[in-house]
């Protein structure tokens, strides 16, 4: 039983074990079938033609008459000249001895009663003599006898290569039917997203391989509907919790205590912002914009006079248009947060536009202290604020808009990294595919 299980070709192991009988079987078939066509155990047909017909001539010339055989020997002559026959005189006596033991064939042609002879050659062809059964000598030429090619160099060679090429390409085919499912799992793994747009993976392929992709389709199909759940549950905690949080300032009104009823409002609408900012952050990566040809210099000098309305100073350095396939919104929204951050902890930022043919790069700059290399990888975690902000008070945040803007970055398919600005200062650089591009016009 455990032998048959071990073959059940719907696994990889019993398609492999299937595979290699099936290239050995190939393989003895194909030689089989070269050798029973070539049968290099027999003589060649063609190699002897010459001694049949030398043969055939001499038992001819036998059962004719005496006084034919002239006559008979010269129309032999004009439909064989190859063999050159001709009848000897009378009396002639061969003189070269016996011929050499390759004529076996021959002699086994012509039988036990003609004998063969050897003549003195004639230039640099031999001369071969017969005496037919009444004493009469006749002469022809000794043709070479052609043998079969050897075995490397003939059809067996072929043959061998042939087979040996087919099996290869068959293994190779075989080898990548039953790893490419392996490769679309590393994808699929790699292009995971909450927001439900990769298709399932396809459940084909061995039993084994079926059986991972219904796992990981499973799986990808519970860590979904949990963080489902999970965004779903904020989103009604932070429902619930704004009718309190309405009702405490109401009565924050009643404080006769300026100071208290101010430090009391500034703590509800840090929490008011801090819940909005976690249900920002968990449906960013829910529910993607559509991509778009958009203007990216537009998007960012509106996010410039978003700013300038508030009396920040930021500033633009780039191309006046800049066409690409972006998501629009979630771009606006992760610059805002980058400018918003930079006028936070600097006096001035600069946005700055680069764009080439296969990626536009955006860096958000500002002068203030910086972060320093050990925290810059931190810094993109959610709920990861820097030095210079983690008292809670009113010029501090949640940690939340670098995670947010990288996640955007990353729904792109593109990178965001931290780099130092000199002399001090930070460089927030978002580097993005360009989809789809269409004309630039210098500033």
């Amino acid at each position: 039983m455990k032998l048959f299980g071990f073959l059940n070709l719907r696994g990889i192991s019993g398609q492999i074990a299937a595979l290699v009988v099936v290239s050995i079987i190939a393989l003895h078939v194909i030689i089989t079938a070269s050798f029973m066509i070539n049968r290099p155990d027999q003589p060649d047909p063609n190699g002897d033609r010459g001694h049949a017909q030398l043969a055939a001539s001499a038992h001819l010339l036998a059962a004719a008459p005496a006084p034919e055989r002239p006559r008979l020997s010269a129309d032999i002559t004009r439909a064989f000249p190859q063999l050159g026959l001709e009848l000897l005189p009378p009396g002639a006596v061969p003189s070269a001895g016996e011929p050499d033991g390759s004529l076996r064939g021959l002699r086994r042609r012509l039988g036990q009663d003609y004998r063969m002879f050897a003549l003195p050659p004639d230039g640099d062809v031999r001369k071969l003599g017969i005496a037919l059964p009444d004493g009469t000598m006749i002469s022809a030429n000794l043709l070479p006898e052609q043998r079969r090619p050897p075995f490397l160099g003939g059809p067996w060679m072929m043959t061998l290569l042939f087979a040996v090429i087919s099996v290869t390409l068959l293994g190779l085919w075989a080898a990548r039917a039953l790893t490419a499912p392996l490769s679309s799992f590393a994808k699929a793994a790699e292009t995971f997203s909450l927001n439900g747009a990769a298709a399932p993976l396809p459940e084909r392929g061995p039993e084994e391989i079926r059986s991972v992709a219904k796992a990981l389709n499973r799986m990808r199909e519970r860590i979904t509907g949990l963080i489902d759940d999970r965004t779903k549950m904020l989103a009604a905690i932070s429902h619930d919790l704004r009718t309190p949080i309405t009702r405490m300032r109401l009565r924050c009104e009643f404080i006769k205590d300026e100071t208290h009823r101010a430090r009391m409002l500034c703590d509800l609408d840090q929490m008011r912002a801090m819940l909005e900012s976690v249900l920002s952050f968990l449906r960013n990566d829910r529910r993607l914009e559509a991509m778009t040809l958009v203007d990216i210099a537009s998007t960012l000098q509106l996010v410039i006079d978003q700013f300038a309305d508030m009396g920040r100073k930021v500033g633009y350095d780039g191309p006046a248009h800049a066409m690409a396939t972006v998501r629009p919104d979630d771009l606006h929204r992760s610059v805002t947060n980058l400018v918003e951050n930079a006028v936070r902890f600097g006096a001035v930022a600069t946005i700055r536009l680069r764009v080439t043919a296969d990626q536009l790069t955006i860096d958000v700059e500002d002068d203030g202290p910086g972060i320093s290399d050990a925290h810059k990888q931190n810094m993109l975690q959610p709920f990861v604020r820097g030095d210079d902000a983690r008292n809670m008070d009113e010029a501090a945040g949640f940690g939340l808009g670098l995670s947010i803007a990288n996640a955007i970055v990353l729904a792109h398919g593109g990178v965001l990294s931290l780099h130092d600005r000199q002399p001090h200062g930070l460089v927030v650089r978002m580097q993005l595919p360009v989809h789809q591009q269409g004309r630039r016009t210098a500033a």
